[in-house]
C-alpha cells in the first residue's frame, strides 16, 4: 500500500522504516520537509519519501497519525480534511498535556469520558479511524521480542473493514491484536500510555509491553 505517515518525530521515523521494511510505499508528512532532521532521515532511508502534510495525505491509501497529541488536530487540518475521506487512518496519538508527570504519571488534556481519537473521528467524519500503536514505546513497535511472547495491541474503531486491515498490519509487525470495539473504547486504550510510561519514569525501565491472557 501507499502509506502516509504524518509526523517526523521518533515515532513517525520508526513507523516509516517499519512499513518500508514490509514492502509498502512510504511517505513522511511534515510541516517543513526541508527541516534538517527530516532531510537527514530521508538521506539515510532512500526508499522513503517526504512531503508536506497535505501532499502526504493526498497521496496515501492509508494514513498514520504519529504527531504529538496536542498538535494532531492542527496537523490534520493542515493535511486537508478532504484528503482523509474514505481512508483507513491509524491513530497512534495520545492526549498528553504539556505538564510534567507527577510521580511518573503523565497528565492528559482529555477527561475520563472522552478520548483524543473521538475528537479526531468527529473532525474526520468520512475517515475510518483505528486506534493502535499508542500503548507502547517506539523501540517495540516493530517486531518486538519479549520473554512472554508476542504482546497484545489493543485497537478500537467504528469500521470493521479498517480494523481488519490494521490487524493484518499488526500481525506483520509481530503483534497479537485485541479488538476492543467502537471508538469509545479509546477512552480506555489511551490511558494505557500512562500505565506503560510509569516504570520508565520511575525506574528507567522502558522495554515492556502489555499482553492479554485468556482462559
Amino acid at each position: 500500500m501507499k502509506i502516509g505517515i504524518l509526523g517526523s518525530g521518533i515515532v513517525g521515523q520508526v513507523l516509516c522504516k517499519a512499513f518500508s521494511k514490509e514492502g509498502h510505499e512510504v511517505q513522511m508528512g511534515t510541516r517543513n520537509p526541508q527541516k534538517e532532521e527530516v532531510v537527514k532521515f530521508i538521506e539515510a532511508n532512500p526508499g522513503i519519501l517526504s512531503g508536506t502534510f497535505a501532499e502526504t495525505a493526498a497521496a496515501a491509501e492509508l494514513i498514520v497519525l504519529a504527531t504529538g497529541g496536542s498538535v494532531t488536530e492542527d496537523a490534520v487540518k493542515l493535511a486537508g480534511i478532504e484528503n482523509f475521506s474514505g481512508k483507513t487512518v491509524i491513530d497512534a496519538t495520545n492526549p498528553i498535556a504539556p505538564s510534567a508527570p507527577v510521580n511518573g504519571v503523565l497528565q492528559f488534556f482529555t477527561g475520563p469520558n472522552e478520548s483524543l481519537m473521538e475528537r479526531l473521528q468527529a473532525l474526520l467524519p468520512d475517515a475510518r479511524l483505528v486506534k493502535a500503536f499508542n500503548c507502547v514505546g517506539n523501540a517495540l513497535m516493530y517486531k518486538p521480542v519479549l520473554a512472554g511472547g508476542p504482546p497484545t495491541m489493543f485497537i478500537a474503531g467504528n469500521n470493521d473493514e479498517a480494523k481488519k486491515t490494521v490487524t493484518g498490519i499488526l500481525s506483520s509487525f509481530g503483534w497479537e491484536t485485541e479488538d476492543m470495539g467502537k471508538a469509545e473504547a479509546a477512552r480506555a486504550i489511551e490511558p494505557l500510555c500512562i500505565l506503560w510510561c510509569i516504570p520508565g519514569f520511575v525506574r528507567n525501565s522502558w522495554m515492556h509491553a502489555f499482553k492479554l491472557l485468556k482462559a
